[in-house]
C-alpha cells in the first residue's frame, strides 16, 4: 500500500536534513517532487491516509487492510482533477475488478474515505446488489443509510433530488459524508447532484452496475438531472473520491442494457483506440458469462476516457471529443421520450456524426459511416430512428446544453483517432443527415412512429 499525507504533515513528520531544508523555505521542492510522482501513486490501489494518525494506528490500517483485501487487487486508472475540486486534491481512482462490491468498505477506508454514507440505489438494483454492498460498508463500520430512486430516466428529476436530501439529513451526512452511488448512469447522476449540493458538496462514490456507467457515466465528474425541456440541463461538475467497476455485476445485467452500452465503447475507440474498434469488429458480443472478455471492454473503454478527463476536468478543452454522437442521441432520447436507450440514441449519433463529417467533406477514411453501422448492427444497436421526424430532433437540439453562442457543435469523426470539432455546420447538410437517419432501413418496415429498430446482435 501507498501511505499518503497532506504537504503539511508530511512536513512535520519527521527532523530529516531534506524536510529541515524544505522547512527552511524550500517547501515548494515537496509539491513538485508529490506531483512528478503522484501519476504512479494514483495508479496503486491500496491506499492508506496518515493524517492524524500515529505509527501504531497506521500499522494497524495496513493490517486491517491487506486482511479484507483477497489476495486478487482490482486494476486502478487514475484520473487527475483540479486542485479545488472535493474528491482529492490530485484525483481518483477508478478501481476496475470482479467481486469488488463486497469489498466496497475496505476499498473506501484505503482511499482515506470514512464517515457517515447515504447509499442510493433503484428499484431494479437495489434489490440485486445493495445487500452486498451494505456487508461491505458495515464490516468497515461504516453507518449506513439506504434510499431507493424509481427506474430509469423518469426518475433523472429535480424531485428526485428535492426527496433524497431528507434522507440525507436522516442519514446524519455532515461536510464528512459519503453519497454512494450504486446503480446505473441515472442513479450516480442524480445521486451525484445530491453529493455535489448538500452542504455544499460532499464525498461521492461512484459504484456503477451497468456497462454504460462503468465506461462513460461514473467517470468525470459530470453530475447532473432532466428538464422537461432537454435532458441534463441542470448539473454541476463534481468528480467522485473513488469509482468502483465491479465487473461481476455485468452478468446480472439485462442483455439489452450490456447491448447499449456497447454503444459508449464504441464511441471510446473511435475517440483514442482504433485497435479496439478492430477487437468488436472481429469479435463481436462477448458472452455474458465471459467476465474476462468484458473487463478488458471496461478497461479500454474507461482509459480513453480517463486520458481525457485527466486532461481537462471541466471540459474546457480536449475532453469535448467524449461529446462524440450526443448531440444527436439526446434529441434522439428526448423526442422519443426515451423510448431508445441512451446508448441506443448514441449508436444511432455516431452514424449521424460520420456521416454529417463526410458531408461537410471533413472524411479521411472513405466508408466510415457504412463501417460503423455494420458493427453496430452486428452488436446488437440501431443505427437509425424511423417514425421520429427531423425538425423535432432539430428543434431538441435548439436546446442543447452544448451549444455556444447560440451555434450547435458537433464532435465528427473524420477517421478513428482523429475527430474535429465542428463549431459552424451547413444547415442543408446536418438535415440530410437527420432525414436519412429518421427513414426505416430498406430491408425494414419502419413500424409504428417511434417504433425501436434493435437488431439481434451477432455472437
Amino acid at each position: 500500500p501507498v501511505l499518503g499525507a497532506t504537504d503539511a504533515a508530511a512536513t512535520r513528520a519527521s527532523s530529516t536534513a531534506e524536510l529541515r531544508r524544505l522547512r527552511r523555505g524550500l517547501r515548494i521542492k515537496l509539491a513538485g517532487i508529490l506531483s512528478e510522482r503522484q501519476p504512479l501513486y494514483d495508479a496503486l490501489p491500496l491506499q492508506v491516509a496518515t493524517d492524524g494518525r500515529d505509527l501504531e494506528a497506521v500499522v494497524e490500517a495496513v493490517l486491517v487492510l491487506l486482511e479484507r483485501m483477497g489476495d486478487q487487487d482490482p486494476l486502478c486508472l487514475p484520473v487527475r482533477t483540479p486542485p479545488e475540486a472535493q474528491s482529492a486534491r490530485f484525483g481518483y481512482c477508478a478501481l476496475i475488478g470482479a467481486g469488488l462490491l463486497d469489498r466496497l468498505g475496505p476499498l473506501m477506508q484505503a482511499r482515506g474515505l470514512d464517515g457517515r454514507v447515504l447509499l442510493v440505489s433503484d428499484t431494479a438494483v437495489g434489490p440485486l446488489h445493495a445487500e452486498t454492498a451494505l456487508a461491505g460498508l458495515r464490516a468497515a463500520g461504516f453507518a449506513v443509510r439506504v434510499a431507493t430512486l424509481g427506474q430509469g430516466e423518469p426518475a433523472k428529476t429535480l424531485d428526485s433530488v428535492a426527496a433524497l436530501y431528507p434522507e440525507c439529513l436522516a442519514a446524519g451526512l455532515d461536510r464528512d459524508g459519503i453519497v454512494v452511488a450504486l446503480g446505473g448512469g441515472v442513479v450516480g447522476d442524480t445521486a451525484g447532484l445530491v453529493a455535489a449540493t448538500w452542504l455544499r458538496g460532499i464525498r461521492l462514490v461512484q459504484a456503477p452496475s451497468s456497462l454504460l456507467a462503468m465506461v462513460d457515466a461514473s467517470v468525470g465528474g459530470k453530475v447532473g438531472v432532466n428538464l422537461p425541456a432537454g435532458k441534463n440541463l441542470v448539473g454541476a461538475f463534481h468528480h467522485p473520491a473513488l469509482v468502483l467497476a465491479d465487473t461481476a455485476l455485468l452478468a446480472t445485467l439485462p442483455e439489452a442494457e450490456r447491448i447499449a452500452g456497447l454503444a459508449e465503447v464504441v464511441k471510446a475507440a473511435l475517440i483514442d483506440d482504433p485497435g479496439l474498434l478492430e477487437l468488436l469488429e472481429r469479435e463481436g458480443v462477448p458472452a455474458a458469462g465471459d467476465g474476462p472478455a468484458w473487463a478488458r471492454l471496461v478497461q479500454r473503454a474507461l482509459a480513453v476516457k480517463a486520458r481525457l478527463v485527466s486532461e481537462d476536468p471541466e471540459e474546457r478543452g480536449r475532453r469535448v471529443l467524449l461529446n462524440l454522437g450526443h448531440t444527436f442521441g439526446h434529441a434522439i432520447e428526448q423526442v422519443s421520450a426515451y423510448g431508445y436507450r441512451h446508448g441506443e440514441a448514441v449508436a444511432i449519433g455516431l452514424v449521424a456524426a460520420a456521416r454529417l463529417a463526410e458531408r461537410q467533406g471533413l472524411a479521411r477514411e472513405p466508408g466510415l459511416p457504412e463501417r460503423l453501422e455494420r458493427l453496430l448492427l452486428r452488436l446488437g444497436l440501431p443505427v437509425r430512428c424511423p417514425g421520429l421526424r427531423p425538425e423535432d430532433l432539430l428543434a431538441a437540439m435548439a436546446v442543447d446544453k452544448k451549444r455556444r453562442d447560440g451555434r450547435l457543435r458537433f464532435v465528427l469523426p473524420r477517421a478513428p483517432g482523429d475527430l474535429r470539432l465542428l463549431r459552424r455546420v451547413d444547415d442543408a447538410a446536418l438535415a440530410s443527415v437527420l432525414h436519412e437517419r429518421c427513414l426505416a432501413a430498406p430491408d425494414r418496415d419502419a413500424g409504428a412512429a417511434g417504433t425501436v429498430d434493435r437488431p439481434a446482435p451477432d455472437r
